[in-house]
């Protein structure tokens, strides 16, 4: 298996995954946001996981500055998004991600590396918790729209 930075020739690959990991959002919604995060390489970045010519997962990550719930420091690595293809779970794949992602933060002179999670989303939890993360805090957001 080998890790990558993603680059511009991923964009198929990372967009398919994208829009598994995110249904919502669409193709075009994910390729722009690529390109975004393509054109701020110290602000963020993606990695993606290969077997042979087959892209087993992608993870990213960004910089935040703001309050990072259960952080100490800024800035902070935030892991955004991580996401395994099916056939590759439980290989390792994810650790691999993870450790990329922990590599990236350190050289960007971050001491923490934080997530977020779903309540709902127990196996995401699950393994966050198998790969180092420690649970910080829940919490409840809420909104209220003000004009339609």
């Amino acid at each position: 298996m080998r890790i990558e930075r993603s680059s511009i020739a991923d964009l198929d690959d990372w967009t398919r995954m994208r829009e598994a990991l995110w249904p919502s959002e669409g193709l075009e919604r994910h390729r722009q946001e690529c390109m975004r995060m393509l054109a701020q390489p110290q602000a963020c970045v993606a990695f993606l996981a290969r077997v042979d010519s087959t892209s087993a997962g992608f993870a990213e990550a960004s910089l935040r500055r703001d309050h990072v719930n259960g952080c100490e420091t800024s800035p902070v690595g935030f892991l955004e998004g991580i996401y395994v293809e099916p056939g590759w779970r439980r290989c390792g794949v994810a650790r691999a991600l993870v450790e990329a992602v922990r590599r990236w933060t350190l050289v960007q002179g971050c001491s923490e590396l934080a997530s977020d999670v779903l309540l709902d989303n127990e196996l995401s939890q699950q393994m966050h918790n198998a790969l180092g993360f420690e649970e910080t805090e829940r919490v409840v957001y809420f909104r209220q729209v003000l004009r339609r």
